[in-house]
């Protein structure tokens, strides 16, 4: 804390000064300081931040600096989230799980799909060498 008592015995001019501390590791707000030149010996100050009066002058700090960055420690659930762990988790889940749940299907099913899949891959691979003479 730091007391300042503004008197005649400061030979402080009339006028509105500003008070800025320098402080390291401490951050305080300025503070305005109005002398008056028609009454003397009247002084007000006032925080700039809220405006807020101030009866005697006595400063305390707002925060303390922060100079570095605080680092995060490591945290398993960052990585899950990590898109690298989505798709680790995904393709997890496409090994373990997916034949789990084709066993339970039915073969005929199974063998309808299978066709299907078939025939379409016959109907694009139909398509492509009559783009490719459309495009010549």
């Amino acid at each position: 804390m730091q007391f300042l008592n503004l008197s005649n015995s400061y030979n402080v001019s009339a006028g509105t000064h500003l008070i800025e501390v320098s402080a390291l590791g401490y951050f305080f707000s300025p503070v305005r300081v109005d002398v008056s030149a028609r009454i003397p010996g009247k002084v007000q100050a006032a925080l700039t931040e809220n405006r807020r009066s101030m009866i005697e002058l006595v400063l305390e700090p707002l925060s303390e600096e922060q100079y570095y960055e605080i680092k995060e420690p490591f945290s398993i659930m960052s990585l899950v989230k990590s898109p690298v762990g989505l798709m680790f988790g995904f393709m997890l889940f496409v090994m373990f799980v997916m034949p789990k749940l084709a066993e339970n299907m039915d073969p005929e099913e199974i063998r309808r799909t299978q066709e299907e899949i078939m025939r379409n891959q016959g109907s694009i691979s139909s398509l492509l060498p009559k783009l490719k003479a459309a495009t010549n």
